[in-house]
């Protein structure tokens, strides 16, 4: 491995967009990049854990700076994320959307932005399509800037787990693990699905990703 050292309800399918009246984007080599939240933007909660409230929710150091970076750089930005609590009863929709304000808000006070939330509220065991590692709500986030999935092939997924590096792999997109959050390197040794590259946290990630779209890039995985 090479080193780089609006709020708006989809309640239909259980899922959440939240989203600043964001306009379609109709860029011809458009830069995408998909975020998971916990344990990547903000602290992880801890297995079995989730952010329930505003007062719950933590930067992690460096992740607003990674964020205004990519932003700066002409990246849409989304967030993808699991959070099964509000299926199961443990906190509401109508609180994951004022976390989620709270979040987007910080976000652009700093510099960045977020351009969509989506968000899986279903239980694990609901069978649906947008639960990571599937890639339905990779689909709609594409779908809402008139692109298919097959536009993945162009997108980065920042991830702390292996559900994360799954989704991305199996949308084609290029995948980093950040050390920062759910899973660790032993983890890692078990996964079937390797990512691309290694990083410390989101900050490393933002520079392996324009390294990645510099032109000096080369075929491998890295570990920053």
């Amino acid at each position: 491995m090479r080193s780089i050292g609006r709020l708006e309800k989809g309640l239909r399918n259980n899922s959440y967009v939240g989203a600043e009246h964001a306009r379609p984007v109709q860029a011809k080599n458009m830069k995408i990049i998909f975020l998971d939240r916990d344990g990547v933007i903000n602290q992880f909660p801890g297995y079995g854990s989730y952010v329930t409230k505003i007062r719950e929710f933590h930067f992690i150091l460096g992740s607003l700076q990674a964020i205004r970076q990519l932003t700066q750089a002409g990246y849409k930005l989304f967030v993808i994320s699991n959070q099964a609590g509000v299926g199961k009863g443990i906190y509401s929709l109508q609180k994951l959307q004022r976390i989620d304000a709270y979040m987007r808000r910080n976000v652009e006070k700093a510099g960045g932005k977020i351009h969509k939330s989506f968000y899986c509220t279903h239980r694990a065991d609901a069978g649906c399509d947008c639960r990571k590692p599937g890639i339905g709500l990779l689909k709609k986030a594409l779908k809402s800037l008139h692109k298919t999935i097959a536009h993945a092939q162009k997108a980065f997924f920042v991830g702390d787990s292996q559900g994360d590096i799954a989704t991305g792999h199996r949308a084609g997109c290029k995948t980093i693990f950040v050390l920062c959050g759910r899973d660790n390197l032993r983890s890692l040794r078990q996964w079937k699905v390797k990512p691309d590259f290694i990083v410390k946290d989101l900050k490393a990630a933002a520079k392996i990703i324009e390294y990645e779209n510099s032109g000096h890039s080369h075929n491998g995985r890295s570990r920053a």
